[in-house]
């Protein structure tokens, strides 16, 4: 009785959890508050588990606690972690793939190597100069034509150069979307989503109850994108237009200038983004934070698509699993790493024992 008391109160005041994950590669990563697990759907059809703990600066430096400063390090560690996640499935991918023509894949050591650097770098600099470059230098060439009368320093310049950034991004999400690789991850992203729903609805961790579900989530790094565009407007807007940047210089010394704040102020930014997922999820059950998540989950429709049972058992093995090292380890109360790296290899979703731990150990707080 007591039990489906819980799961109704739970229901009618809906909370998301304090676990999130990220699609990579034939598989999802899941990260619990002490807990790291990628879970990766193998060529021969097996499910490889990377098992770790997590033990990031919050856990030693309350300050990273702070409302404002925990959304920045989560952008710092959800980059680190989707780093190290997407190296380990693609490492699988390849043994998978040279498997299939007969050579011998050795297995390599879990580093970033200066191949990995070089492709992280490269990726970076590309997002720079998709999203902040490229909009800016078009806003500037529109703004240069004759007739045009708005500067650096007006409003109407980071309306303009917001609009162009986000036709950019939706454009990009779409193109890549045909690509059957990258259609391949955005089912897993979806699968991600319904496994997170499955437990955040105290829900059995099974195939059966998580296909139920809505791929679309309020806190998914899609949202996250959303508000950064939307907030970058408004605060650019005021900033450019309190300080002043590159007076007297010339428009193209004054422009790179411009650029460079631009990506600085990338980091404030996903803080406060941060912020509105966290308090638009902890109040879902409000007529505002439902419009504020609204547009977000529209752009999820891009990046997020139906899985199979198969992606969708994957998911769920790597939500399971973090729960289950949760409780076995008891990270919770752990005052150093206990675990290292571990790499475990199951046939399907019920080699992995079940965990006692319930849904409200994880609620935002």
């Amino acid at each position: 009785m007591f039990f489906w008391l819980q799961k109704i109160l739970l229901l009618v005041a809906k909370q998301y959890t304090s676990i999130g994950g990220q699609a990579v590669i034939e598989g999802v990563m899941m990260r619990s508050p002490n807990a790291f697990v990628v879970a990766v759907r193998k060529a021969d059809g097996g499910i490889l588990l990377r098992r770790d703990q997590w033990y990031g600066l919050s856990k030693k430096l309350n300050i990273f606690k702070k409302p404002f400063l925990r959304g920045v390090l989560v952008l710092i560690e959800s980059m680190a972690n989707g780093i190290v996640s997407l190296n380990y499935s693609a490492n699988i991918a390849q043994a998978g793939e040279d498997a299939k023509k007969g050579k011998v894949t050795e297995k390599k050591k879990e580093k970033v190597d200066l191949a990995t650097f070089f492709t992280i770098a490269t990726s970076f600099l590309f997002g720079i100069a998709l999203f902040v470059l490229l909009p800016h230098g078009i806003t500037a060439w529109i703004s240069s034509m004759k007739g045009q009368g708005f500067e650096l320093d007006g409003f109407k310049f980071h309306f303009i150069d917001g609009v162009i950034k986000a036709f950019i991004f939706i454009l990009y999400i779409w193109l890549i979307g045909f690509l059957p690789d990258i259609k391949r991850v955005f089912q897993y992203h979806g699968a991600e989503h319904k496994s997170i729903a499955t437990f955040e609805a105290g829900e059995k961790l099974e195939v059966a109850n998580a296909r139920k579900y809505t791929t679309l989530h309020p806190r998914c790094g899609t949202s996250f994108i959303f508000f950064l565009l939307f907030i970058s407007i408004i605060l650019f807007s005021v900033i450019f237009a309190l300080i002043p940047v590159g007076v007297g210089q010339p428009p193209v010394i004054k422009h790179a200038m411009a650029m460079i704040l631009k990506v600085i102020f990338t980091i404030p930014i996903a803080g406060i983004s941060y912020e509105i997922i966290r308090f638009s999820g902890k109040h879902a059950d409000k007529a505002v934070c439902r419009g504020i998540s609204k547009p977000g989950m529209m752009l999820q429709r891009l990046t997020t698509k139906e899985p199979d049972d198969q992606q969708l058992e994957v998911a769920l093995a790597s939500i399971k699993a973090v729960l289950f090292l949760e409780e076995k380890f008891e990270l919770k109360s752990a005052q150093e790493k206990v675990l290292k790296v571990e790499e475990v290899e199951i046939k399907s979703l019920f080699d992995i024992e079940d965990s006692n731990t319930g849904l409200t150990d994880f609620l935002e707080a």
